[in-house]
């Protein structure tokens, strides 16, 4: 299910759009077809429409305090913020989204909840590999989390697992019967989809939004100069908007 969750969505992204446009040009020897294809690469690569589509993934949503935020059941950590660098020594390195765990492990810290749960990120392609939620355990025990404090929910490849897994954790913490919830660090831009999985599975969630990708900025003649971080953006917002439509429509998980 995972494979087909990451290869359905290639021919609704920009790039893969822009192939299927310039494959239909030469197939139909229509020049157009070629123009429209460059056309949708072109703008959303531009910093304006990446920035745009990031900003609507991210729901407009802003960066709050920790103090800010109200008790809770326990903090949700939502991993994929790793990856494992070459070499035999099998190192895990950040690969963005690092504010995830700085914000979790915060939360904990100012007491406003009992347990910092990480989820147990873990994809079939890496099958060596250690679920993240125990590397990312034994960093916030060297940061000074107590341990007794933490927890790492099953293995888990996508964001639906993570939220049944951790719905099966709180019921053995006998907590999935108080009515404050959870509070749900995850990326902005992550956060609507994440946030109907987790209703759907049964937990209720405070949003604790992290790793904003577009910061405040006057428009400049940079924002209409094609990139490749842009396209990314561009890519990035509509992926969570298709993996937010699929998790709507769909009757379960």
């Amino acid at each position: 299910m995972i494979y087909l969750a990451k290869i359905l969505p290639v021919f609704l992204l920009p790039p893969g759009l822009a192939i299927l446009f310039v494959l239909a040009s030469i197939a139909f020897r229509k020049r157009v077809f070629a123009i429209v294809g460059l056309l949708i690469l072109w703008l959303s690569s531009t910093p304006i429409v990446g920035n745009l589509a990031m900003r609507a993934a991210e729901g407009w949503q802003v960066r709050t305090s920790v103090a800010s935020m109200p008790q809770a059941n326990a903090i949700v950590v939502l991993t994929g913020i790793l990856t494992q660098a070459p070499g035999a020594e099998r190192v895990d390195e950040w690969n963005g989204g690092v504010d995830r765990f700085d914000a979790g492990v915060a939360l904990v810290k100012a007491g406003k909840a009992p347990t910092l749960i990480f989820t147990g990120g873990w994809v079939p392609w890496q099958p060596d590999a250690q679920p993240e939620g125990k590397v990312l355990a034994d960093r916030a025990v060297a940061l000074g989390v107590p341990r007794d404090q933490i927890a790492v929910t099953g293995k888990a490849s996508n964001t639906a697992d993570e939220a049944r897994e951790v719905a099966k954790m709180l019921h053995s913490l006998g907590r999935d019967r108080q009515g404050d919830g959870v509070i749900l660090v995850t990326s902005a831009f992550h956060m609507r989809r994440s946030r109907l999985i987790f209703a759907k599975a049964g937990v209720p969630v405070v949003p604790f939004p992290v790793d904003f990708q577009v910061s405040d900025a006057p428009f400049s003649v940079i924002d209409v100069l094609p990139g490749a971080d842009s396209i990314e953006k561009t890519a990035t917002a509509l992926r969570e908007l298709y993996g937010y439509l699929f998790y709507r429509l769909s009757k379960d998980q």
